[in-house]
């Protein structure tokens, strides 16, 4: 292991940044332990706190001179171990990069810097009518950084897309803390796409200071729709349906019996029908006229799905109330169960009653339970298996579990991720998925922003310290006759 003169960086960046900019008392640091993903805590030995583009810049150029390697955070909500320093890196946390540097309404753009939080740019042009589409569940929470580095989905992505679809440009501060610009204002630019290999990769190439997000205008009208079924089979027929009736929805979300008591329970009242197997919800928008047709559409999908009952909300309030326990899905399981792990798989949606019976099968064969909320409409799955961490070899048993679910995902034509990231939890499964060569060629990516491998290291692919599976890509590179580069063999 490399030894760093900590001291000697802590010395350095006190020379530029404020005092209490610069955190070292273990103490203060336990705060940064962990993201959402409770599972691992790794503590790290520096902290550092920049407000400002030029800060950032500085901070990666010390780390440069030093070779020290550092991992960018932000809100910490991420639920992937991205944000994890696992080997001795300098934190830089970005939860002080908290300004709205321009609004531009007449290009339909606003340009933030990357610890604003989700919810705060919507905000901060709804009286305008616009607002912010990406939006996870953390959204009150989670800051756009998070999400650039995640490419964050959220209830909506089954319409408007996921974060990539609405970043527009990058200010970048590079590893060895060289400044540069990635995209524009425009949506289409003539060069290499390089804004979309930034976005979703996970702190691994640089640290974004500045993003140009694009705004869409609030739709006219909205409807809520919430379908209770008997089985979770009929919940993803009728989401089967809809898609296959042409109606496209803003959103469609699935959840299970357990999920639906457990909100109940949280809320002190039952908004939801405790005896549903699932309850499915369909938002859909746009003109008054569409809308009342489509919902009209919808509803008719689910009854012939097999749906008890229809509830229908078109008041912001009714709408809000109906939406609320999803929102609140995670906080309630944690009022079941203080310790949870969440994983985060994709199939196709013909595929969901297949996967949901296979978790369930799973569940009971890990003696593990597991409640289920998730995006139908793009069949992007949450199951989060609750545990206690008193119990033997428990941790093992969860991972198990998880890595056993998104064998299911795979097997059916689905991804190990669908918003949440690679980070340090799947990296060990990422060769389940992609080839030797399509490996290599993200590896040399990487290395072209990256040469010296400082950005958040150790995260997204197998290595050989973590991942068995490694030293099996290895032999199998070798064995095809695929050369990699000598700073991509030695991660």
């Amino acid at each position: 292991m490399v030894s760093h003169d900590w001291a000697a960086l802590d010395r350095d960046l006190r020379r530029f940044m404020a005092k209490k900019s610069v955190v070292s008392k273990r103490q203060e640091l336990l705060v940064y332990d962990c993201d959402g993903l409770t599972i691992d805590r790794h503590c790290p030995p520096l902290a550092v706190l920049p407000e400002t583009t030029e800060e950032v810049a500085q901070v990666l150029a010390c780390c440069h001179r030093h070779g020290i390697p550092f991992v960018a955070r932000g809100s910490g909500t991420g639920l992937s171990g991205g944000a994890l320093v696992e080997q001795e890196a300098l934190l830089v946390v970005t939860s002080r990069m908290r300004r709205i540097i321009s609004v531009d309404l007449d290009n339909q753009t606003v340009t933030v810097q990357p610890g604003v939080i989700n919810s705060w740019v919507t905000k901060a042009v709804a009286g305008e009518g616009f607002y912010y589409a990406p939006d996870p569940s953390s959204q009150v929470v989670c800051s756009i950084g998070g999400n650039v580095a995640e490419n964050s989905g959220g209830v909506h992505c089954l319409k408007y897309g996921v974060t990539s679809n609405h970043v527009l440009g990058l200010e970048v501060v590079l590893p060895d803390g060289t400044v540069t610009t990635l995209g524009g204002g425009l949506s289409e630019y003539a060069e290499l796409d390089l804004r979309g290999a930034f976005i979703g990769s996970e702190g691994t190439l640089g640290i974004a200071t500045a993003i140009t997000l694009r705004l869409l205008r609030a739709p006219q009208h909205v409807t809520v729709l919430l379908a209770d079924f008997p089985t979770m089979e009929s919940a993803g027929e009728a989401v089967c349906q809809v898609t296959a009736a042409g109606v496209l929805p803003a959103g469609m979300e699935i959840m299970d019996n357990f999920m639906i008591n457990a909100v109940n329970d949280l809320f002190g009242f039952d908004e939801y029908p405790r005896d549903a197997a699932a309850v499915l919800l369909i938002e859909l928008d746009g003109q008054a006229a569409e809308v009342t047709v489509a919902a009209d559409q919808a509803s008719e999908c689910c009854l012939k799905a097999g749906a008890r009952d229809i509830r229908r909300a078109e008041d912001a309030a009714d709408c809000a109330l109906l939406w609320k326990g999803r929102k609140s899905a995670f906080a309630a399981i944690g009022q079941i169960s203080p310790t949870y792990y969440v994983q985060d798989g994709v199939v196709p949606r013909s595929a969901l009653p297949s996967v949901l019976a296979a978790i369930q099968r799973l569940s009971r064969e890990y003696e593990l339970p597991v409640a289920n909320v998730f995006h139908a409409g793009d069949g992007n799955l949450h199951p989060l298996i609750l545990y206690k961490a008193d119990m033997p070899d428990v941790q093992t048993r969860v991972r198990d579990l998880g890595a056993a679910i998104l064998r299911e995902c795979l097997a059916a034509g689905g991804s190990i991720t669908g918003e949440h990231g690679v980070g340090s939890d799947k990296r060990c499964y990422l060769d389940w998925m992609f080839a030797p060569d399509d490996l290599a060629t993200m590896e040399l990516l990487r290395s072209a922003f990256d040469p010296d491998r400082r950005a958040n290291p150790g995260k997204v692919f197998p290595t050989p310290k973590s991942c068995g599976e490694s030293a099996r890509r290895q032999v199998t590179l070798a064995r095809e006759g695929i050369e990699m580069p000598s700073d991509v063999k030695a991660f």
